[in-house]
């Protein structure tokens, strides 16, 4: 079985943003960078699968040199070759620049499954997976919880709202997006480490005549600020106020 994970680079969760001059992006300079954490799990639904029906799982990535990092992280946990579409303009792609970048690396690879987290932890927009799956041409599923595949079948439970799941089969070959906590992460052993360094890393060029579709104009940092309102009346008429706030002003209800 040959599956494809699509892992992605992110800032780490701990880092405060600062963003540059122009205020159109973070100030890469000062960064620490890990693993997206869905990828990390959906990296981990790959290499158990693997280990169950064989085969191999291949890292795909895209964003430049410094993303090399989490590939080797990728390796080191099990993952059995990697490619990376290198151009410094996919650090900051929208989701169809990355997901056309992916698809022109994947297209000669005839993959099984594509496993990708459900979303990134800085943009967030989870349609990377989808738009990918649509430039491959094969069926996808989104916030998956589990995986069982079954020959040229691969059936998975899908999270609903409100506590409701919904199992789903699909004929292979599929993408699938996984959902954090879906199981429990490996982590990298010294002899995986000293594996992955003779591990082949394929860089693969920006394919030719590829352009965002979104421009970020302005980013800002949230401003944290608190306030205190104290509510006079009788408890009856507290009330009936905080709800009306809650309704006019905090907008939540």
């Amino acid at each position: 079985m040959k599956i494809a994970v699509c892992i992605k680079q992110v800032p780490t969760r701990e880092w405060q943003p600062r963003l540059n001059d122009t205020r159109t992006w973070i100030r890469e300079a000062d960064v620490s960078y890990e693993m997206n954490e869905p990828d990390a799990y959906a990296l981990e639904a790959a290499l158990r699968l693997r280990d169950t029906h064989g085969g191999e799982v291949v890292v795909c990535s895209a964003g430049p040199v410094r993303v090399q990092q989490v590939i080797r992280e990728a390796l080191a946990r099990g993952a059995d070759r990697a490619l990376h579409v290198e151009d410094a303009v996919l650090g900051a792609g929208d989701a169809c620049l990355i997901a056309d970048a992916l698809a022109a690396a994947m297209a000669g690879e005839a993959f099984d499954l594509v496993l990708t987290g459900l979303q990134s932890d800085d943009q967030g927009h989870a349609q990377t997976g989808v738009v990918l799956a649509e430039r491959l041409g094969i069926a996808h599923a989104t916030i998956v919880m589990d995986v069982q595949v079954d020959g040229a079948t691969v059936r998975v439970k899908r999270e609903l709202e409100g506590g409701w799941f919904q199992w789903i089969a699909m004929p292979l070959p599929a993408l699938l997006t996984v959902q954090s906590g879906i199981n429990q992460l490996r982590y990298a052993t010294l002899k995986g480490i000293m594996a992955a360094k003779k591990k082949e890393i394929r860089k693969v060029p920006m394919p030719s005549g590829l352009t965002p579709l979104q421009e970020i104009v302005s980013l800002a940092v949230p401003v944290k600020q608190k306030q205190t309102q104290m509510i006079a009346g009788s408890p009856a008429e507290a009330s009936k106020e905080l709800v009306r706030l809650l309704r006019d002003e905090a907008r939540v209800l």
